[in-house]
């Protein structure tokens, strides 16, 4: 008898599963992909500035048949869930590299032909007042490289602006920006290393415009790596503006400010004895109204 009822239990079971197939494979509405359930989509969409506002832009897909979409505008997140039409702000100057996926009623998500869309000028409230501090390629044009003493060089590569070498040697990197007196500033920069050997990493913005192959101390170190004074001997990976243990500006979340308008000149430097088996790295530097 037992073996009966098991036999029935498990025919009944398998009838059950098989209708169930066969309803869930008629489903017309069904998010998976292909089948024939759907054309293919050409994805579309548009980019649009918004008269008035400064960096400020519409994206709206303009796909037929799409049902939702997922959007990359170039801010490091990848590709995210988000409106038919929306807008969007770009603080600092450079070129991004927007994108759209569109999804059609079976499920399946098609992609646009990416827009490069070209921001001229940095938003002169929100903007990053340094130019070309991520270090993505070309970036290196904004900068002027200063040997002050054979040994130690400044390469970019990987995303990064790294020094490299010893020997006593001296190098920087230094570049123009306009300020306001008074202002207060936020300052930040990623700076990495594997650990250095009687070495200093300096920051300045002086006054005095730099002269090539000449050392700079206009208006005082601000924030700076010394491994006399204790940071930077061994693996570092963080904001200066906080690993800092010498400069004027240390422990203070990287606010500064200046009594004169106008131009002052961000300087970098480095040098000493050993900067490390991967060198001294440097990215996202900014300076950011507050």
């Amino acid at each position: 008898m037992k073996r009966t009822f098991l036999h029935q239990y498990m025919f009944a079971a398998l009838s059950i599963s098989a209708v169930t197939l066969a309803l869930t494979s008629c489903t017309p509405e069904m998010a998976i992909d292909d089948h024939g359930l759907e054309e293919a989509l050409t994805p579309t969409f548009s980019v649009t500035p918004v008269q008035g506002k400064t960096n400020t832009y519409v994206i709206r897909n303009t796909t037929a048949g799409s049902i939702t979409q997922r959007w990359d505008i170039d801010n490091g997140a990848g590709f995210v869930s988000g409106k038919t039409s929306d807008t969007v702000f770009y603080p600092d100057a450079g070129t991004y590299n927007l994108k759209m996926q569109a999804m059609g009623k079976g499920g399946t998500y098609y992609d646009a032909a990416p827009a490069s869309l070209n921001v001229a000028t940095s938003d002169p409230v929100a903007g990053n007042l340094v130019m070309g501090g991520k270090f993505n390629a070309g970036d290196e044009s904004k900068w002027t490289k200063s040997i002050i003493t054979a040994g130690v060089d400044f390469a970019m590569a990987n995303g990064k602006m790294t020094a490299t070498g010893g020997g006593w040697g001296h190098a920087a990197i230094y570049q123009p920006i306009q300020v306001v007196a008074n202002q207060k500033y936020k300052f930040g920069m990623i700076v990495s290393g594997s650990g250095a050997t009687d070495v200093w990493f300096e920051v300045y913005f002086g006054t005095t415009a730099p002269v090539p192959g000449a050392d700079y101390s206009s208006g005082g170190n601000k924030f700076a790596l010394n491994t006399w004074a204790g940071c930077g001997n061994t693996v570092f990976n963080g904001n200066l503006a906080t690993l800092a243990c010498e400069g004027a500006q240390k422990g203070k979340n990287g606010e500064i400010s200046f009594t004169t308008g106008g131009t002052v000149y961000l300087f970098i430097k480095t040098g000493g004895a050993n900067l490390g088996t991967s060198g001294i790295s440097i990215d996202n530097v900014e300076l950011r109204r507050m």
